[in-house]
């Protein structure tokens, strides 16, 4: 397989690659790189020893029955392997004998590397008390060999990480479908407490309010006479529109960056009525869109 070098991430291989092996030097972004391979359905393992390769690789293959134990792995093999590191090209050669391994190699230039190690205060695993730049510098040179392997290496000086992260998205994605937005949308009412983590929040308080309506106040927001009491407001309609519309312009923005799961916030005062109904419209236009949506409706019954 021809070998190809990027240090700005533009440069494409193509195809699809059931089988990953990522290494590199500590602190380039393997373990970044392995939250991506996730996110792109890849069955990963941190830290395999080398010798089980071979017999890894045995899962990857078609079975009696036609069909692989696993549909596609990465697997990251680094500097903590220690001496056993040496024996990984004889390892490789073992697994191409029976399928193809892709080898990524991550680095950066010592600098980065000083800068990356000193703000996460972690220690370097090759650092054998002589310091941290010696021991970048021992470690680059330990993984030379297993550099010469790699099918591809990606210098990740300049990459933030979101960026690499889009950059491994792109390039091992098999297809538009491997890396799907999946979309939450959350109902609640505010006087229970705004939930943590939301990346979205609307706040539909302003909407006329079912429970002070006769007959409506001890009915959910899913009861079809108070979807038929909010769905006759202009109002409440409007809102759904320019809530769909900002929506329907912001999801494809999150998908292009590699966002692999969306959490949206819709609130009102008790979470029972209004929140739930505007949750549900919004799911159904998303829906139809082509997005992913799923809802939950955490005090409808509170």
């Amino acid at each position: 397989m021809k070998k190809t070098s990027s240090s700005s991430g533009t440069s494409q291989t193509g195809g699809r690659y059931p089988f990953v092996i990522v290494t590199g030097l500590s602190g380039s972004g393997m373990s970044s790189a392995m939250k991506a391979f996730e996110d792109l359905g890849f069955f990963c393992v941190d830290n395999l020893p080398v010798s089980l390769i071979p017999t890894f690789t045995r899962l990857l293959l078609p079975s009696v029955e036609g069909h692989p134990a696993i549909e596609k792995a990465a697997l990251v093999i680094d500097i903590r392997e220690g001496r056993f590191l040496s024996s990984l090209p004889d390892e490789l050669a073992k697994a191409k004998r029976k399928l193809q391994p892709f080898v990524v190699f991550f680095e950066a230039t010592d600098e980065i590397l000083q800068r990356r190690f000193s703000e996460t205060r972690r220690p370097h695993p090759a650092d054998n008390g002589t310091g941290l730049l010696e021991a970048i510098r021992l470690e680059r040179a330990q993984l030379s060999v297993v550099r010469n392997e790699a099918d591809l290496i990606v210098d990740t000086t300049t990459h933030t990480v979101h960026s690499l992260r889009s950059f491994l998205l792109s390039r091992f994605r098999g297809s538009d479908e491997d890396v799907k937005l999946r979309v939450e949308i959350l109902s609640f009412g505010h006087k229970h407490g705004v939930p943590s983590q939301l990346d979205l929040l609307f706040d539909v308080r302003h909407l006329p309010n079912p429970y002070f309506e006769k007959g409506l106040r001890e009915l959910p927001g899913t009861n079809p006479k108070v979807v038929a009491f909010l769905d006759s407001k202009e109002e409440v309609r409007e809102t759904v529109r320019r809530f769909a519309d900002l929506l329907k312009y912001l999801l494809p923005q999150y998908e292009r960056e590699g966002k692999s799961y969306l959490s949206i916030g819709v609130g009102c005062t008790g979470g029972r009525h209004r929140s739930v109904r505007v949750s549900e419209t919004l799911k159904e236009i998303l829906s139809e869109a082509g997005f992913e949506v799923s809802v939950n409706h955490r005090d409808v019954s509170k």
